[in-house]
């Protein structure tokens, strides 16, 4: 067997939108139906800054129904989009805090 130490994984920053629905103590506008978040997420996959992301959305009171993930800023801009600086610079604090930012929330109503 070897002693070689393991080689720490690297984190990356992915871009995740959330679609939440209600519960008491959300936050969100009392007449709003759910709400679609933007979140940055730092994790050493996709599927571990999805897990970061729900866990730490449960703790403040949200109800997360489905999360879609958009990849790292690598992959966006290989897809063709333009990041502004912003987006860039709130990519980079959650990857120095190994955090989870949310970057936007939009509430969603029903129609009538």
């Amino acid at each position: 067997m070897s002693d070689k130490p393991k080689k720490p994984k690297r984190h990356h920053v992915y871009t995740l939108v959330v679609q939440v629905g209600r519960k008491d103590g959300d936050g969100l506008p009392k007449d709003s139906t759910g709400a679609g978040l933007i979140c940055y997420a730092s994790g050493v996959d996709e599927a571990e800054a999805v897990r970061e992301t729900v866990a730490i959305l449960k703790q403040a009171d949200m109800a997360p129904l489905d999360v879609t993930g958009h990849g790292t800023l690598d992959d966006r801009r290989e897809g063709g989009e333009e990041i502004g600086q912003e987006e860039v610079d709130l990519m980079q604090r959650a990857l120095e805090e190994n955090a989870v930012i949310v970057a936007q929330v939009t509430p969603f109503f029903d129609a009538e």
